[in-house]
C-alpha cells in the first residue's frame, strides 16, 4: 500500500476483496443447484447431430476444495494484511519481516565491524578485509548507479577521478551516504537572454575547461557568466557547499560540447543520491565510505607517483648528461703525430 497514498485506495481494495470472497460463495450456490431440464439427464442441447451436454452435479471432491479455498482465503485476511491498510490479527508485514531479518544479520556481523569501527580512515584504507567488506557493501547498495568499479557513468558520478561534488574528505562521503544528497540546477536561459545568449555563454563555459569552443563566441558569452558565478563560483570552480561542480576541469557529468551545456542550462538538472541509512548500519556506511575514499586516493596516489617517477627520471637523464659532458671534457685530445 505504500504506492497508494490516498485513503480511497485502501477502502476500494478491502471493497473488492470483499466481494471477491462473496462472488466464489455465490457463484459456488448457483453451480450446486441441480436442474432438471430434459427426462434424459441432458441439458436439452444437442451438437452435431448427436453430442449431448450432460446434466451431472459438480464432483464433490472439487466442491470440497473450492469451499477450502474460500475458509483458507477469509482466515488469511484475518490474521494477515490483504484488506486494504487492515494490519491483520496478527501484526504481521513484510517490512516487518525484512528489519528482523536485517536485525539477525547485523547482530551476527558486530563482531566483524566492531573492529573496524575503532580504526582511522587511512586504517580502514589499508586493511584488506575491511575493504574486501566495503566492496562487497558497494556493489549492493552502490553499483548500480556509480558502475562495480566505481567509475560512474553519464548523470552518476566517477568516485575515483578525485572529482567531488560536495567534497571528497572522508566524514563528508560518510555524511553524503547517511543522508544522501539533492543536487538541483534550475533552468537559467530565462536569466541568460536569448537563444544565441545561451549558446554564447556555453561557448565561454567551455573555454573555462579549454575544451574545443569558438574564442568570439565566448567572449560575447563571458558577462552572461554572471549569473552562473553564484553557485560555480567567478572562475567557474564549483562549490562544494552547494554541489556545483568545477566547469574548468572537463569532467562533465552530463555530456561535454556545446549541445550538453546548452542543454543543461536551458534545462537544468536535478540529481538525486537517496539516503542510504536505512539500508546500512553507521558501522557499515564507515566502511563502505572507506572504500569509496579509498578509490580516489588511489587515483591521487597513481598521479604523484608517475609526477616523481617522471621528475626522477628527468634528473637521472640530467645528471647522465652532465656527468657526460664533463667526462668528454676532460679527455685529453689525441697527440698522436699521423703516419
Amino acid at each position: 500500500m505504500a504506492d497508494f497514498t490516498a485513503p480511497g485506495w485502501s477502502t476500494f481494495i478491502a471493497i473488492s476483496t470483499a466481494l471477491s470472497l462473496i462472488a466464489c460463495v455465490v457463484l459456488l450456490v448457483l453451480a450446486a443447484r441441480r436442474r432438471v431440464v430434459a427426462d434424459d439427464n441432458t441439458t436439452g442441447h444437442v451438437w452435431d447431430e448427436d453430442l449431448r451436454e450432460m446434466n451431472n452435479p459438480l464432483p464433490r471432491w472439487w466442491m470440497v476444495l473450492f469451499v477450502l479455498t474460500v475458509v483458507f482465503a477469509a482466515i488469511y485476511l484475518a490474521f494477515y494484511p490483504g484488506m486494504g491498510s487492515r494490519p491483520g490479527s496478527l501484526g504481521w508485514t513484510s517490512s516487518g519481516e525484512l528489519e528482523k531479518d536485517q536485525n539477525r544479520a547485523r547482530a551476527e556481523f558486530a563482531p566483524i565491524y566492531a573492529r573496524f569501527a575503532s580504526m582511522a580512515p587511512e586504517q580502514l584504507a589499508a586493511d584488506a578485509a575491511a575493504m574486501g567488506t566495503g566492496q562487497r557493501l558497494f556493489l549492493n547498495q552502490c553499483a548500480q548507479c556509480h558502475g562495480s568499479d566505481g567509475r560512474g557513468s553519464k548523470g552518476f558520478p566517477n568516485l575515483g577521478d578525485n572529482d567531488w561534488l560536495w567534497g571528497g574528505e572522508f566524514d563528508t562521503i560518510v555524511q553524503t551516504i547517511t543522508g544522501g544528497r539533492i543536487g538541483n540546477m534550475p533552468p537559467m536561459a530565462a536569466a541568460v537572454g536569448s537563444a544565441q545568449d545561451v549558446r554564447n555563454l556555453a561557448q565561454y563555459v567551455l573555454s573555462l575547461s579549454d575544451s574545443p569552443h569558438d574564442a568570439p563566441q565566448a567572449q560575447m558569452g563571458k558577462p552572461k557568466f554572471a549569473v552562473c558565478a553564484a553557485c560555480h563560483g567567478a572562475g567557474g570552480k564549483g562549490n562544494t557547499a552547494l554541489g556545483a561542480p568545477n566547469l574548468s576541469d572537463k569532467i562533465w557529468l552530463h555530456g561535454r560540447g556545446e549541445a550538453a551545456v546548452t542543454s543543461a542550462i536551458t534545462r537544468g538538472h536535478n540529481n538525486v543520491m537517496p539516503a542510504q541509512a536505512r539500508n546500512m548500519t553507521p558501522d557499515q556506511v564507515r566502511v563502505v565510505a572507506a572504500y569509496v575514499w579509498s578509490l580516489s586516493r588511489a587515483t591521487v596516489t597513481t598521479a604523484v607517483t608517475n609526477a616523481e617517477t617522471t621528475a626522477a627520471t628527468t634528473a637521472t637523464t640530467t645528471t647522465t648528461t652532465a656527468t657526460a659532458t664533463t667526462a668528454t671534457s676532460a679527455t685529453p685530445a689525441n697527440t698522436t703525430p699521423p703516419r
